[in-house]
């Protein structure tokens, strides 16, 4: 890939989110300095009052369309970037507010607010790449931010990133840990979550919330058939794999397939 501009322009954008995903990009700290130093970092509301506008080489999504203004906004975006990638579970997989996907969200906004009809909302909370294409996705929530400084510098030099595509269970093998479902009975999303965290909650004992979302060919309904041996309940079920991917295609179909039984 080669660049028109003496230096690559950079911009991030945010959509429905919690920013966690860019303030891991702030907390590089030595590597974002590295980073600037090779990119023009044009438009970045959450680091600096200086707002450029396009086109950008290289445009850093964070958040899950889920408005109106969202959907129109997502498409400006995307035609004035050469190179899109979306970053973290809610760019990716709808977020933790994709949980309203399976109800009825003008209930919740009755519920929520004083004044519903001032508040214009999608009924449901959707990637970024439902709605333009997408270059590549960063998953995480949040993202490492050494996996997004791969991304960044794999992209300005015309390669393809090296991040992992492996499930959890491997990290937690380089760990030397103790297998939580075989030792423990404990269910745990890591055999069919995409690494990435370090197996960091297996490593504290507790079993894997599937942070960075489903690993490459994720055999989801087997592992959820898993969890039913172990003695988990539906429900139970549905909450494991409802949480802050809940939206990936993998770990959706898990529940909306016993639903529809």
């Amino acid at each position: 890939m080669s660049f028109k501009h003496e230096k690559p322009r950079v911009a991030v954008f945010k959509f429905a989110s919690c920013d966690g995903c860019q303030l891991s990009l702030l907390d590089a700290e030595d590597e974002l300095l590295a980073v600037a130093g090779a990119v023009e970092i044009a438009y970045f509301p959450e680091a600096s009052r200086r707002m450029q506008k396009g086109p950008y080489d290289i445009a850093l999504v964070e958040g899950s369309i889920t408005t109106p203004h969202d959907a129109e906004l997502i498409h400006q975006v995307r035609r004035q970037s050469k190179t899109l990638i979306t970053i973290g579970a809610c760019a990716t997989a709808g977020g933790i507010q994709a949980l309203r996907n399976w109800r009825d969200v003008s209930e919740f906004v009755r519920v929520v607010y004083a004044k519903p009809d001032f508040i214009s909302t999608l009924k449901m909370s959707t990637p970024v790449a439902e709605h333009v294409p997408v270059d590549l996705e960063l998953r995480g929530c949040p993202i490492q931010k050494e996996h997004l400084i791969e991304v960044i510098a794999a992209t300005l030099a015309g390669r393809r990133p090296n991040l992992p595509t492996y499930s959890v269970c491997l990290e937690c093998k380089r760990r030397s840990n103790v297998c939580l479902m075989v030792a423990a009975g404990t269910p745990c999303l890591g055999p069919a979550t995409q690494a990435g965290c370090g197996a960091l909650c297996p490593s504290m004992g507790r079993g894997g919330y599937g942070c960075f979302g489903p690993m490459e060919n994720a055999n989801a309904p087997s592992l959820a058939e898993r969890f039913y041996t172990l003695g988990a309940t539906q429900p139970e079920v549905d909450r494991a794999f409802r949480s802050f991917n809940a939206w990936a295609w993998q770990f959706r179909k898990v529940s909306e397939e016993v639903h529809q039984q």
